[in-house]
């Protein structure tokens, strides 16, 4: 469930073609700055909605609107009829594709977004690829780099895939929705259609069509006085 056809829709991204060739969809990430590199013409197309810092290597599609405090540092794609909110920080190396919600202090670095991809509020997305529709429940954090040094390895079925990379978050397949406040370790992979209860800190492979639950208890008791 590793090839980008098995989690992503590439008829739903102008950048199909960052995928080309690629065994496993994250091998994807190693080419993003590269791509930029070789397919970015700058153009500013859309409105300002306040005061915004927007770098030199930046595209903006159409109707896609800046809202005040927003930081593009570029290279940075990003498409049509986007909302881009409140003191959104974009690094380098981003694609953002139509119909896109970046939020209120949401983080971006070295990170595709399919079109009409959610990453609504206080989140953090690094070295990572949202498919089609999917969306991040607010506070969601995709973290990207292991406490402990070496390449990030996705774990299924008691096997580790080495992925040659120390630095990758998640890959959230299309229609996949992530619970309020989760964390994502390094190298999750989330299926088509997945779901991730809020607070989970999930580490893996979910497969497509499931449900991640977490089951902390939770006790109530009379309120002293």
């Amino acid at each position: 469930m590793f090839k980008p056809t098995d989690l992503f829709d590439l008829s739903q991204t102008e950048h199909a073609a960052l995928f080309d060739g690629c065994e496993n969809a994250w091998d994807a990430l190693k080419r993003i700055k590269e791509y930029l590199k070789a397919n970015l013409r700058p153009e500013l197309r859309n409105r300002c909605d306040g005061h915004a810092h927007i770098g030199k290597d930046v595209f903006i599609g159409e109707g896609t609107v800046i809202e005040d405090g927003v930081m593009i540092k570029g290279p940075a794609i990003i498409g049509r009829n986007c909302q881009i909110r409140h003191n959104a920080y974009f690094r380098e190396d981003v694609i953002v594709g139509d119909g896109c919600v970046v939020g209120n202090s949401c983080e971006l670095k070295n990170a595709m977004l399919f079109n009409n991809c959610e990453v609504p509020h206080f989140n953090y997305v690094g070295d990572s690829i949202l498919g089609y529709k999917a969306h991040l429940g607010a506070g969601v954090v995709l973290s990207n780099v292991k406490v402990i040094k070496g390449n990030v390895a996705v774990e299924m079925d008691g096997q580790r895939i080495d992925t040659g990379l120390r630095k990758f978050g998640a890959l959230i397949g299309d229609y996949a929705q992530i619970g309020c406040n989760a964390v994502l370790n390094p190298g999750s992979i989330v299926g088509r259609n997945a779901v991730i209860y809020p607070c989970t800190n999930w580490r893996g492979v979910l497969p497509a069509d499931s449900v991640a639950k977490n089951k902390a208890s939770l006790e109530v008791t009379a309120r002293r006085r």
